[in-house]
């Protein structure tokens, strides 16, 4: 990747706007996962089809590769909504506005190198490949303004989404050159949206709690 030399920041790290992901789940999404990972070490030999036929393990196998590509593209929206409020920090600091950063700065921090405190939680939430399933979802999100109808997509790009979306990550981290920089120098907490949501409520209760009334 094209990268320009890693900005130069003071000794206090920046603080970032939280990483808030929301869930996404289908009544029927973890069974077709299931299912189409079944149909694939069938249609590979691995484990007997039993009575399923090709055709019928086949479109196990691409509904269960769609479930995945509805579930990414939304990650991509939150990893997306990050970037974005990352970007706006970066415009209106005096320090950072000549620094380089750009889009791609930002998507590096986030799939190579976050923060330790942030790659620990997504390993407790058993998120283990989070590299992968961040730099898909903000390939898909490169080209798809909203989730597209699985009669839209060809079966050759469902069946192998993630091929693609892989170098659809890479292509637009490869446009231009961008400034490199580190989790020790911009710092940020992950979230799920439940919780954030919880943390909020709290905070405003104790602020509430804590408001005096002068008084008549």
């Amino acid at each position: 990747m094209l990268k320009m030399p890693v900005v130069s920041v003071p000794a206090s790290a920046w603080k970032l706007p939280p990483l808030i992901l929301h869930p996404f789940a289908e009544s029927a999404g973890p069974d077709k996962l299931v299912e189409s990972s079944r149909a694939s070490l069938m249609l590979q030999g691995l484990i007997p089809a039993g009575h399923l036929t090709k055709i019928e393990l086949d479109e196990r196998l691409l509904s269960g590769r769609y479930c995945e590509v509805k579930m990414l593209f939304y990650v991509g929206r939150d990893l997306m909504r990050w970037i974005d409020q990352c970007l706006d920090l970066a415009s209106r600091d005096e320090r950072l506005k000549t620094a380089g950063m750009c889009y791609q700065s930002f998507a590096a921090l986030l799939v190579d190198e976050p923060p330790r405190k942030v790659r620990e939680k997504l390993k407790k939430w058993g998120v283990a490949d989070y590299k992968s399933i961040f730099s898909r979802a903000l390939g898909l999100n490169a080209i798809f303004a909203e989730l597209p109808e699985r009669d839209s997509l060809s079966e050759e790009f469902v069946r192998h989404y993630y091929r693609y979306a892989d170098q659809l990550y890479l292509s637009r981290q490869l446009l231009w050159a961008f400034t490199d920089i580190k989790p020790q120098q911009f710092d940020f907490d992950l979230y799920a949206s439940g919780e954030y949501s919880r943390m909020l409520e709290r905070e405003w209760g104790e602020d509430f709690a804590n408001e005096t009334v002068d008084p008549d």
